[in-house]
């Protein structure tokens, strides 16, 4: 579900966030789905502990998970965009992907679009 590019100039813990974040906004893990734990998480992407851990305080931060000691990450509740932005996200994506864009020329365009 996560990945980690080694030649992403953001870093595996904003990789890390990023896609979390991604995952937790579009409902694919809804309110109290419990996050893999730190030290799995870690093992399984092949990057140190505390770079996950540093995901997870910004994820927490941004509010996204609340961490407790016995029940892990979870994700808060109430995080879900609405289903009419995600509909138009995917129809841009797909629009955006027709026309032989990659994904960083249609960030681009959302960039220009947000200012």
């Amino acid at each position: 579900m996560i990945t980690v590019d080694a030649d992403d100039p953001s870093g595996p813990s904003e990789q890390i966030r990023v896609q979390f974040t991604a995952l937790i906004r579009s409902g694919v893990l809804p309110a109290e789905a419990k996050l893999p734990p730190v030290r799995q998480l870690a093992g399984d992407l092949r990057v140190a502990p505390g770079t996950v851990a540093k995901a997870y305080r910004e994820l927490e931060a941004q509010g996204l998970v609340v961490t407790g000691r016995a029940a892990g990450t979870r994700v808060a509740g109430g995080q879900a965009l609405p289903a009419s932005i995600l509909r138009q996200s995917r129809d841009f994506a797909h629009a955006a992907r027709a026309a032989g864009l990659g994904v960083a020329e249609a960030q681009g365009l959302v960039a220009l679009g947000w200012g």
